[in-house]
């Protein structure tokens, strides 16, 4: 699929007209594909704007510090733009990819224009969650942070004849569930009215490295009104569970367009394999006193837990999460080889601990911006920035092997169906 699309997009940038026919489909039609050709001969169908799609170029909002686009770009697509409000993001974006004053427009998104963002295959948009997330103030798509939807809407809606063939969106699986479901119906509504039809599926990073990190991704193709894809039946699986496809199937008012996905791999990186090797005394790890409080703070269950860790003959680990139960502060320890869900670090709150114990002795730190980046499958990123500024960096993206599976088993997939028998025509030079 990746040599099929780099051909067809060399001959497009070379001025060429191109039809892409399947071998099947000549099989089974040859002379409705040898009437397709003449038609375009004699200009009866014109080339529209899927002639973009083989280029694999992508626009990226709320781009952070460049995750997702380390994702897409493992699976041969190209950055054309990209869009964040944060300055810090963007100095961590351009400390690693070196590249942000070229196609990196900082900015709030609702001050945006149309007229910035140029013609690509896909534009995608992590949206801010904090309206939408169960830890969040649940204020939805009108709350002052989630709202920024709207914005990348109103980009999508201006830009008309350009808009790209495959927008991508992802947030947490709240999204689902906020105001009874009613902003996820109106997001994707708003989405058809562009013509786009959508699929929804969720995805969890644990699949792909050892962290809990479930995400909603939604994708919106356009299609014509004419002709709706095969449905595909849902019987509620790991992709599409029981609440998502109890979702899909209770809203046929919505333009859907669902597909088949093979089930995500499994991961065999266990915790204790991102960590660095610290020494016992280097400065990251907590003083005694700070660690024993930490473990005060733990209720009996995870204090049996962290005793019987501190017994053990070798060293073991796991992640603690600080939660405020019946209006107390409690540690919660995690001992299942897996991470808990990296957060951002507002207000002191979301950062993540890691407990290691054994030997009869036990020491507690926060997890080092570097076991972060590998935690979100971003192992070889550059990390010049503060450790909180990274920390915040990373808690706010997405898992790069996530999105790679996405462009691998959706995107690339998609990108072929939309060019197939279609002609598709390049700049003219």
């Amino acid at each position: 699929m990746r040599r099929d699309c780099a051909v067809t997009a060399e001959l497009l940038s070379q001025g060429w007209t191109v039809i892409r026919f399947w071998e099947s489909d000549i099989r089974k039609d040859l002379a409705g594909c040898v009437e397709t050709t003449l038609r375009v001969l004699s200009g009866k169908i014109k080339p529209d704007v899927m002639s973009v799609a083989p280029q694999k170029t992508f626009a990226e909002f709320f781009a952070g510090i460049g995750l997702l686009r380390m994702g897409l770009e493992r699976q041969g697509w190209s950055v054309a733009f990209a869009n964040d409000v944060d300055e810090r993001k963007r100095e961590m974006y351009d400390a690693h990819f070196g590249d942000a004053d070229e196609h990196f427009k900082l900015g709030d998104i609702h001050d945006l224009s149309a007229k910035d963002v140029p013609t690509v295959t896909l534009a995608t948009a992590s949206f801010p969650c904090n309206d939408l997330s169960l830890a969040g103030s649940r204020n939805g798509l009108r709350g002052e942070q989630s709202s920024a939807f709207w914005g990348f809407v109103r980009i999508l809606d201006e830009m008309k004849r350009r808009r790209p063939p495959i927008v991508l969106i992802e947030n947490v699986t709240g999204f689902l569930t906020s105001h009874g479901g009613d902003d996820f119906k109106e997001a994707l509504l708003a989405l058809n009215g562009l013509g786009y039809r959508v699929d929804a599926f969720i995805l969890d990073a644990a699949r792909f490295t050892p962290q809990s990190r479930q995400r909603l991704f939604v994708v919106g193709v356009l299609r014509e009104k004419s002709s709706p894809p095969e449905a595909q039946p849902l019987d509620g699986d790991e992709l599409r569970p029981a609440a998502l496809a109890q979702f899909i199937s209770s809203h046929p008012e919505i333009n859907w367009d669902i597909r088949a996905l093979p089930a995500p791999p499994v991961t065999a990186t266990r915790l204790e394999e991102i960590l660095e090797d610290l020494p016992d005394d280097a400065p990251e790890w907590w003083s005694a006193e700070r660690a024993d409080y930490l473990l005060n703070q733990m209720s009996p269950r995870h204090r049996e837990t962290a005793e019987r860790m501190i017994a053990g003959s070798k060293w073991r680990y796991g992640a603690v999460f600080r939660r405020v139960r019946q209006g107390k502060s409690m540690a919660e320890l995690r001992t299942d080889g897996i991470a808990g869900c990296l957060r951002t670090p507002r207000g002191g709150s979301g950062r993540q601990i890691l407990f290691k114990a054994g030997k009869g002795k036990f020491f507690a730190r926060l997890f080092t911006p570097r076991e972060c980046a590998r935690l979100m499958g971003a192992d070889d990123y550059k990390i010049s920035a503060p450790a909180n500024q990274a920390l915040f960096g990373f808690g706010d993206a997405v898992c790069v092997p996530v999105i790679e599976w996405i462009a691998e088993y959706y995107l690339d997939p998609m990108v072929n169906e939309l060019i197939r028998g279609r002609p598709l025509r390049g700049a003219r030079r």
